[in-house]
Order: structure tokens, then sequence, then C-alpha cells
């Protein structure tokens, strides 16, 4: 049996910042998949797709909000923020891999992995001892390396339990647990992105609110297959894709009974499965290429952190930013690798050496 690991505010910080770089992890291999699809083709997919892009974001936005509310500073530019793919994510008592790979079944596959619901037999069980073989494991305890979260719905729910349990030691000391500025608060008015609105973060009623709705954006809620908009969660929206078959109201978990969903898994650039800048010769275009995307997306995280820690007026321009990401990853994905027939390139977010990133 292990204890709830949320006991100090310095552990509520962990717990959140591994949040921002839980939430933040699924972007690269989402975009990858969405951006690889033909243009015109597959709409089903692009639209699922581009849903759970811009919902990932509004998550970020949310795991920022609750950790400025209690004091913490999001910062999406430090040492290992981005991971290296692949890399390992929690679901149940076992690790996959989670690539940046091209739209296929194996990655709708990985999708589903990522967002599985998964509920621990008891509160007691929500940590599980870590798989060793496994590499980096975004969403395992950030207060105990050895142990790992029963599902990340798990993961999230540690995180209210421990809202709540410091809210009420800091109540019986005469203190406030949430301390922050609403200026570091990203607000309605300079977030839009057709995935809800962010939460404002004032207290402990808004902070589960706003936990609460990441995990069941994910996930669903208390087993079922909506989120708290009473929209599809991200794992149903999945598991369309892999059914064929979407799902409507009345609908029980896996048994979708709507129309027929179709996929044309060859539609897709063959982008190269977890690129390197190694991968591509040097001096050649498409090397010059990766390397300035992975610049951009360096920038994109700083431009990020500065609109989380004060400057929340900068979302505004998040849309422009999202499109530049998207035509250079077009570009790279369009073209050949020299000497590798059928196999295009890919972006490879390598953030060692570049700006805002990892030296």
């Amino acid at each position: 049996m292990t204890e709830s690991k949320i006991t100090t505010i310095e552990d509520l910080h962990a717990y959140l910042y591994a949040a921002l770089q839980l939430e933040h992890a699924t972007i690269p291999p989402y975009m990858t998949a969405l951006y690889s699809l033909h243009n015109g083709s597959n709409s089903a997919a692009w639209h699922i797709l581009r849903v759970v892009v811009v919902e990932e974001m509004l998550h970020l936005a949310l795991a920022a909000n609750v950790l400025n509310a209690v004091g913490g500073s999001p910062d999406l530019t430090g040492p290992g923020f981005v991971p290296e793919y692949p890399t390992h994510l929690p679901d149940g008592e076992k690790d996959f891999e989670v690539d940046i790979q091209p739209f296929s079944a194996a990655a709708v596959e990985t999708f589903l992995n990522i967002e599985r619901p998964g509920k621990a037999p008891t509160e007691q069980l929500r940590l599980v001892a870590r798989n060793k073989r496994a590499g980096r494991l975004l969403a395992a305890s950030p207060t105990d390396p050895g142990m790992q979260y029963y599902s990340i719905g798990e993961f999230y729910a540690e995180i209210s339990r421990g809202l709540k349990h410091l809210d009420e030691e800091y109540a019986r000391q005469d203190r406030r647990l949430f301390t922050g500025g609403r200026r570091r608060q990203v607000t309605p008015e300079f977030f839009y992105s057709g995935g809800g609105e962010p939460i404002v973060v004032t207290g402990l009623e808004s902070a589960l609110r706003a936990v609460n709705f990441i995990a069941g954006q994910g996930e669903g809620l208390g087993g079922g297959i909506y989120d708290t908009r009473d929209e599809l969660a991200h794992y149903y929206r999945f598991q369309q894709l892999k059914l064929g078959r979407y799902y409507q109201k009345g609908d029980q978990p896996d048994r979708p009974s709507g129309p027929a969903l179709w996929v044309d898994w060859s539609t897709v650039y063959p982008v190269l499965k977890n690129a390197t800048l190694d991968d591509y010769p040097t001096g050649s275009e498409l090397r010059k290429v990766a390397a300035e995307f992975n610049e951009t997306y360096a920038g994109f995280l700083q431009f990020l952190t500065k609109a989380f820690t004060g400057e929340p007026e900068l979302l505004l321009e998040a849309v422009p930013e999202m499109f530049r990401l998207r035509d250079e990853m077009s570009r790279l994905m369009r073209n050949p690798i020299p000497g590798r027939p059928g196999v295009h390139a890919a972006p490879t977010f390598e953030m060692a050496g570049v700006a805002g990133g990892e030296a």
C-alpha cells in the first residue's frame, strides 16, 4: 500500500508542472498525425485530430491557471520539458511508447492508449510500482520516481485530492493556498480555440473544476463517454476511427451505433517515424528546414510561457502562431528524404541547443 503523495505546496507545484508536461507531450504526436494527412482526404480523421489538438492547448492553459493560482510559475522552456520521442506515458500497469509518426492504425492505437480510461480499484492502489524497463515516464509520481499512476485519470484524481487536503490544512493555519494574482490567469477574452473556455482559478472550487475538465475531456466522466460539455471525450473520438463508426446519443462505451465512419489509411504522407536531425543529410535543405522548425517550436513554447506568466493578451496571436507551425511541418512532410525511397521527412521536436530548449 502506498500513501497519497501530495502533502506540501512543493509537492503540488511538482504535480502541476508534471501535468503541463503531460498535456504538452501529446501535442507533437497528434499534430504530426494531423498534418501527415493529404489535403482534402480523410475529413473525419482530420476533424477529430484537429479538435483534440485544440483541446490539448486548452488543457495546457487550464493546468497553467491552477499552477499560477497556488503560487507556482509555469515554464514550458526548461530542460527536459519537451520529451525525447519515443517517450512513455502511464496507462494501467504496463507502459507503451508514444511515437512521432504519420496517421495510421498504429498511431490511433497509441492515441487510445494515451487517453484510455482507467480507474484504480481503490484510492490506496492509485499508485503502482513503476515498470523499471520503461524509459522516461511523464506522469510518474513527481515525488516518488519509483511509482507510477494507474492511469492519467488517477494522476489527476491525486491532484484533486491534494488540492483539497492542502486547502484544509492552510485554512486550519489561517493561511491561503490560492495566492496567485488574476493577471496570471488566462481568461476567456484572451483565449479562443473552439475547445472550450478557460476556467479562471481563484479558489478550490474553480481549481477542482479545471482539473476535472482536463481529465473528463480526455477519458470521459464516471465511466461514461462524454465530458463536462456533454461532448465525446478524446478516447471515444479516437475509438470512432478504429471501429469505423460514429457514436450517437444513448450509446454505451465501446459500442457506437451511429453512421459509418470511413477512413482511408493510404492518403497519408509516409513520414519517418521518430525522425531526428541526423536522419537528414548534412547541408541538405531538409535538415535546414527541420532545424528551423525546431527553432520555431521553441519560440512557440517561449510565447506560451510569457502568456501563462502575466501576458495573457499574447494568446490573441496564438492562431497565427499555430498556422506558422502547420506550414513549416507541411514543408517537411511533403518531401522525400534523399536516398530513402518512399520515406518523407518529419518534424523532430528536438529542443536541445535551440532557443528556450535544453542546452
